[in-house]
Parts: structure tokens; sequence; C-alpha cells
């Protein structure tokens, strides 16, 4: 059973969807004691950091998710915001902190080329750092679909599985122990979106 977060924001339906079109069972997590129940833990988000980290501590998830990731060793995927959630602090209006899972900070894009748009919209080529099981079966520079305005910035590059470049180098995907997380919106990103979500699926991290 899968569980994803419901702090009463981010996009659940669609994440939910996506993962029954993979063949498995999804749970919508209402409460943080329904984390106890459910295999693997999907965090989704939309929306701004500040308000993503007041919710999750308002309806009790930060010490549920600290159970579930680092007691129980579920495997963990944040999307989006939700991966952004594993920094240390953000800088998004204001100054906020964050999970801290993963040594980074998340900054607003900057890029050289001043033509290219903020938010960063649309479909961008994710460009390998390393191998990944969870890139198993995907072509070279797969397509996938980014809305965004900040990302991460890794202090450890090795905590970095994908990037892409949008006017520089921008995290796509990190991955740490059971910890994996993507900038881009898997469930929004068709073909190699759901083989993402699939993979994630069948992953049995090495801790």
């Amino acid at each position: 059973m899968i569980g994803i977060v419901d702090y009463r924001m981010g996009n659940l339906l669609s994440v939910f969807n996506a993962v029954e079109m993979c063949g498995e069972d999804a749970i919508i997590c209402e409460t943080p004691g329904m984390l106890a129940d459910v295999d693997r833990v999907i965090l989704p988000g939309v929306g701004a950091f500040g308000d993503m980290m007041e919710n999750l501590k308002k309806f009790g998830y930060l010490s549920a998710l600290e159970e579930a990731v680092f007691n129980d060793r579920k495997p963990f995927l944040g999307i989006c915001l939700g991966m952004q959630a594993l920094a240390r602090s953000s800088g998004e209006h204001g100054s906020h902190k964050g999970l801290g899972w993963i040594d980074a900070e998340i900054v607003r894009l900057d890029p050289e080329d001043k033509s290219l748009r903020i938010p960063h919209v649309g479909w961008n080529d994710l460009i390998y750092r390393k191998e990944s099981p969870l890139f198993a079966g995907l072509p070279g520079s797969p397509d996938f679909y980014f809305v965004h305005s900040f990302f991460m910035k890794c202090a450890n590059e090795e905590d970095m599985d994908a990037y892409c470049e949008y006017g520089g180098k921008v995290t796509a995907a990190v991955r740490k122990d059971n910890i994996f997380a993507t900038q881009f919106h898997p469930e929004k990103s068709q073909e190699y979106g759901l083989r993402i979500l699939e993979n994630f699926l069948e992953w049995e991290p090495e801790i």
C-alpha cells in the first residue's frame, strides 16, 4: 500500500491516479497515524515552502514522517515542493526551516539567460549525473514536466541523481538512502513519469 501525505496542499488526486495506473493500491493519508500502515510514502507538493512546512507541523506529520522514513526505513518519494521540503532551509518569501533530510538550501532560479522566464514551466530534458535504479528503462535525456520558481542547491553533489539546464544547472532529482525526490512532476510526465513511479514502487534501497 502506497501512502500519499495529505497536509491540505498538493496535487493529491493526480498522484493517486498515477500510482493506481502503475497497478499499485494507494491511500490518501489524512492523518499522521495512517503512515504506520503503508509500505511506501509519497509527499507531493504545490504551493509555497513556508505554507507547506507550517501545515506539516500543524497537522502533526513531522514526527510521523521521521518515524516512517528513518525508523521504519520505508521508501520515500518527494515531488516538486515535496522535494524542496527535504532541504535544510528555503529563502522563498522569507527564511524557513525545512526537514533537513538533504544537506541543501532552496534558492530562487536565476538563469544566466535573462530571456528565460520565471517560473520554469514546461518540458525539459533530464541529464543524468549518476546511474540510478529509479531511471531504469528510460532513454538518454528523457523529458519531464516542471513547474517551479525555486530549486534545491545541494551542498553535496553526490546527493544529486539528475539535473536539467535552465540558464544553468538545476537539480532535478536527489537520492539518499531510502529517500528519492524529483523537482519535476512524474504524475504529469506521461510515459516517462509513470516509469519513474513504477521504478519507485519496485525500489529496494540499500541502506
